[in-house]
């Protein structure tokens, strides 16, 4: 790769600072992983050596070197006991037995239907429809850790710079002064761009996560990045090895995933609910009688974590997202 085209992930951040859109780069396409005969079977170890062994392949390329990791250069580094199973288990008092450390997510009645919290360095995702509120999800998410003290990436392939800010202050999420704090870091990128270096970006994304300092990161929205991918099995070894670099980096991570058409438990390509911990499915609730369309929420798995399996109705307000988990659906 030439000094022209070093790397892409630094001009897409400076360069959405000041407006633009994320520069284009020629270098080589993702090359797919091994194909298995059934992706989902396959144990953990055996993936681990594929990426392991795609890591060795990418080269020495650094595409974090310059200005990007200059950008970040400054950036601040960051129990009760479950009583015997329970035919009907009451989850207003009974916490997961672990000793794995946990966070609060930030959305009130949401952290409630969790009991004892998100286990620290999850990797989440959000999968709706349009309109359900997966992005205001993800900044609040975000801003939770920010109100905290702490450090976190936005990384946005649907929205620039300016929009993802404006749309958390209208929240009043103070996001504008996060920025200027070097706490926060939201990087518009263009989602071909993103697929054409995926491979060099989950070499580097663990390094640059850690000396950012980062405890959470939010990618909205994996759909797009699976989007560029012709065949299913390539999409699900490079979803697959990107999602581990997540992992990796010892970062908290949410994603958002469009729904599948008429399907609102599964994502668009049924692939990120199988490699991720934890999944929220956020849907509409339509009567027969049409009075009045409705949002709902459900938490359909989250491991190492009791939670509750009922479906509880939310709302987006001009503060975020509020779930009622007091109140029915119907």
């Amino acid at each position: 790769m030439s000094e022209d085209e070093a790397d892409w992930f630094e001009r897409a951040l400076a360069e959405s600072d000041d407006g633009g859109e994320a520069a284009t780069t020629d270098a080589d396409g993702p090359t797919a992983g091994t194909e298995a005969d059934d992706w989902f079977d396959v144990a953990e170890d055996v993936f681990a050596t594929d990426a392991e062994a795609g890591a060795a392949d990418a080269g020495t390329d650094d595409v974090f070197a310059g200005d990007f990791a200059a950008e970040f250069a400054n950036a601040p580094f960051p129990g009760e006991e479950s009583s015997p199973a329970d035919p009907v288990p009451d989850f207003t008092t009974e916490a997961y037995d672990s000793d794995i450390p946990r966070i609060d997510i930030g959305i009130g009645g949401l952290d409630e239907m969790i009991q004892g919290g998100i286990p620290r360095r999850s990797l989440m995702v959000a999968i709706g429809e349009a309109g359900t509120g997966k992005t205001t999800f993800g900044l609040q998410f975000i801003n939770q850790a920010l109100e905290r003290g702490e450090s976190a990436v936005f990384i946005a392939l649907e929205e620039t710079h300016e929009r993802v800010i404006d749309t958390a202050e209208d929240k009043g999420w103070p996001f504008s002064d996060y920025v200027d704090e070097e706490r926060l870091a939201v990087v518009d990128l263009d989602p071909i761009e993103m697929a054409n270096s995926l491979t060099s970006i989950r070499n580097e994304l663990p390094g640059l996560i850690r000396e950012f300092g980062a405890s959470r990161l939010v990618l909205d929205s994996v759909s797009l990045l699976e989007m560029m991918y012709s065949d299913q099995a390539s999409r699900r070894n490079e979803i697959f090895d990107f999602t581990n670099s997540l992992k990796q980096a010892g970062v908290t991570t949410f994603l958002t995933s469009e729904a599948a058409e008429g399907d609102p438990y599964r994502s668009r390509f049924g692939i990120i609910e199988y490699l991720t911990d934890a999944v929220f499915v956020l849907r509409y609730i339509r009567p027969e009688d049409f009075r009045e369309t409705r949002l709902a929420i459900e938490i359909q798995k989250i491991r190492d974590a009791n939670h509750s399996r009922e479906t509880k109705p939310y709302e987006i307000t001009n503060e975020g997202i509020s779930v009622y988990r007091q109140a029915n659906i119907f």
